[in-house]
């Protein structure tokens, strides 16, 4: 072969070449950038993933806060009703005790009261003979209606009249003022069995602590 004729085949070789070169590199190159793309869709995703996790956390976070407080400041208000309540029901329970004081001031009607709180605690007690205890105050009203309530248990009772026995120790006096804190009593009496063991509380001041107990709930 002439030298013109090799050097042209080897021309036509080396464009060859480089043209399935070029094409090799454009494949690499697109190749490449794909794997790149997808890569890159993969980290942002991920990404993306993570910051709708961290948010989901956080937006929990702050629903249980929410719960939280909200489960705080219902408590609080609740608290805050049930003091109001009871300080009405203080305030009431109050006044009534003060108005006790002034029920043994009508002679007459607070002797027709002795009476029938005798004779009501001789009925639940039904004891042949029982102590009886009132104020120092009240003793003379008291021995004055003694036989009339022994009377007046018997017939409804229909059993003989009791022995009433008055006890030496007496209750204690109704305050000097409202807000003492020594035992006071507003009056009535206390009525037990001989050995002690069964007991009538029936003073003002217990009637109006029973009263306050069953009525509590309204």
């Amino acid at each position: 072969m002439e030298d013109a004729d090799v050097s042209k085949q080897i021309e036509q070789m080396v464009r060859f070449i480089r043209q399935e070169a070029e094409e090799k590199a454009n494949e690499i190159s697109v190749a490449a950038e794909e794997e790149f793309n997808i890569e890159k869709l993969q980290l942002i995703e991920a990404e993306k993933k993570k910051i709708r996790q961290e948010y989901e956390r956080k937006q929990k976070q702050v629903e249980i806060r929410k719960k939280i407080e909200y489960s705080m400041q219902l408590n609080a208000s609740r608290i805050k009703v049930l003091q109001a309540q009871d300080d009405l029901v203080n305030s009431m329970k109050e006044s009534a005790s003060k108005e006790l004081l002034h029920v043994s001031h009508d002679h007459d009607e607070y002797k027709k009261l002795l009476k029938d709180l005798i004779v009501q605690s001789l009925l639940r007690l039904k004891e042949p003979a029982v102590l009886l205890r009132c104020r120092e105050v009240d003793l003379n009203l008291v021995k004055s209606i003694l036989d009339s309530a022994k009377d007046e248990y018997s017939g409804k009772a229909n059993a003989y009249p009791p022995e009433i026995i008055i006890d030496s120790a007496y209750l204690p006096p109704a305050p000097t003022h409202y807000d003492a804190h020594e035992p006071f009593c507003s009056g009535g009496v206390v009525l037990a069995s001989r050995d002690g063991k069964i007991v009538c509380e029936n003073t003002l001041d217990a009637r109006l602590d029973v009263l306050f107990r069953g009525k509590l709930p309204r």
